[in-house]
């Protein structure tokens, strides 16, 4: 194991080495959040890639595949679906937003009164998924070090919390474009093969399973179903999501590459329920599905291999967990602690910064959401370390998101006619009935995102319809906006684009 334990020990070296190196690229609030909005292809692609396919969908896809087979590929896949749906039909428009948020984008669509309280939403989801991917920590470190729950969650929030504050979304890409190159190698490239073979091959792993394993839609329509409004959906909308969004480019750069960071989510689903399968073969009687990753990589792969599929497995964790916590921050300063600041202050001219990172009362805008990276890293620590179930946590955070944020945010960008007003009494009655309904019917049913989203459309179009039209002023800002058309929040220099 010493061998695997120096792999790792370097890789995660390296993830602190990119974040200080990514401390000197942040100099302006662009460059520290969005990196710039400058990223090419390449850097888009993999970063994309990266942020969508993190524990859940590496140590719980294998696990799905143990369960139920080829088909345990759906969850993936939905995630990838959504990235191809988002990247096709809404990046580019997203992109010429050129905001930080998607409380930003509701303002801007209904006129400045959405913001807050989708924004505490927002919030709610990105921190919970922060915690969630935190707390996966706990399974990786156990394999590689036998350590204690608590240590490991301290131990591997601590790097991401260290290397995501330093450099903010520079450093971020900088390890996710790392991360991506170690989930390709680790995962597709060695444990997939080295898997199927150890199994006996394909005509071995069918002769020894029962046939369900190998239908399609053998984990059920219903569940596909929940998956596509959870996932699929959920990919639209995030902020995590948007963030990186906000990174591309160009146009062609958020469309293009996004539909590759889809593509390449579609064939690492089918290589997780792959995995899975071969898992089932290889040990039938594992006390839990999700012990498949760890325990085929621990047993079947050689020393050296074995490390680096486990920091692949670690490269998976820690991207999501980055990207979530650079979302929940920025949320939290630029959606809810400035506006309360700014209902306080009252309002103020000018577009709140100068174009070198201080805002228009002078403060350090790369400071101040250095200090938020910093805090809510710490309550996520915390929270992770108090909670224990991750599969509520995740579905408790993706039905809010759903539920609450889905109509007002696809309304917004697909029908005129909706109003603030609509947006508004959609995220409150959506958010409130996922809450009640999963008070009712528990946390992992299926009804509370149904009839949430349900009741979100509902009163979206039923209030939307009853108020008046959003003012033509605001409709011609937005649509000068999503033509890319508006002048630049912020001049930034001329620098010429990563690929």
């Amino acid at each position: 194991m010493a061998v695997d334990y120096i792999v790792i020990v370097v890789y995660l070296a390296g993830m602190l080495a990119m974040g200080w190196w990514g401390m000197r690229r942040a100099k302006s609030k662009s460059e520290f959040l969005v990196a710039g909005r400058r990223l090419g292809p390449g850097m888009y692609s993999g970063t994309m890639a990266a942020i969508v396919l993190g524990g859940a969908s590496t140590i719980g896809g294998v696990g799905l595949g143990y369960q139920y087979g080829l088909s345990g590929a759906w969850m993936v896949v939905t995630i990838g679906l959504g990235i191809l749906a988002l990247s096709v039909f809404f990046s580019a428009r997203i992109a010429r937003l050129k905001v930080y948020t998607v409380s930003e984008m509701l303002d801007l669509r209904y006129g400045g009164r959405a913001g807050l309280i989708s924004g505490v939403v927002m919030w709610a989801y990105t921190l919970m998924l922060a915690v969630t991917s935190t707390i996966a920590y706990a399974t990786i470190f156990d394999v590689l070090f036998d350590v204690n729950r608590t240590l490991a969650i301290v131990l591997g929030g601590s790097i991401v919390v260290a290397y995501s504050t330093l450099g903010g979304m520079w450093s971020i890409t900088l390890t996710d474009m790392v991360q991506f190159v170690v989930k390709t190698i680790g995962v597709l490239l060695l444990l997939l093969p080295i898997a199927v073979v150890k199994a006996g091959g394909f005509g071995e792993m069918k002769a020894q399973l029962p046939t369900e394993y190998f239908d399609p839609l053998g984990i059920g329509g219903e569940t596909i179903f929940t998956y596509v409004l959870i996932y699929t959906f959920g990919m639209l909308i995030g902020q995590d999501i948007w963030q990186r969004v906000f990174t591309a480019g160009s146009d062609r750069t958020a469309k293009w590459g996004g539909t590759v960071a889809g593509t390449y989510c579609l064939v690492y689903a089918v290589a997780g329920a792959v995995i899975g399968t071969a898992a089932k073969v290889l040990y039938p009687r594992l006390a839990s599905p999700d012990d498949a990753f760890a325990t085929i990589v621990k047993d079947e792969l050689p020393v050296g291999v074995r490390g680096l599929v486990l920091a692949a497995a670690l490269a998976a964790v820690m991207s999501t967990s980055s990207g979530a916590l650079i979302a929940c921050a920025t949320v939290a300063n630029n959606d809810i602690w400035s506006r309360l600041r700014g209902a306080v202050r009252g309002p103020r001219g000018g577009d709140g910064h100068d174009g070198d990172g201080h805002d228009e009362d002078g403060h350090d805008e790369v400071k101040g959401n250095r200090a938020f990276i910093l805090a809510m890293g710490v309550a996520v620590i915390l929270i992770a370390i108090a909670l224990n179930d991750v599969v509520e946590a995740l579905t408790v955070a993706y039905n809010l998101l759903v539920g609450g944020l889905l109509v007002p945010i696809l309304g917004g960008l697909l029908w005129k006619r909706g109003t603030a007003q609509g947006a508004l009494a959609a995220v409150a009655v959506g958010g409130l009935a996922v809450v009640g309904l999963m008070a009712a019917y528990g946390i992992l049913a299926n009804e509370p995102v149904y009839y949430g989203l349900l009741a979100s459309l509902a009163v979206y179009v039923a209030v939307s319809l009853a108020t008046r039209p959003t003012d033509e002023a605001t409709l011609t800002a937005w649509r000068e906006r999503l033509a890319g058309r508006a002048p630049e929040p912020q001049s930034e220099p001329a620098v010429p684009t990563p690929q």
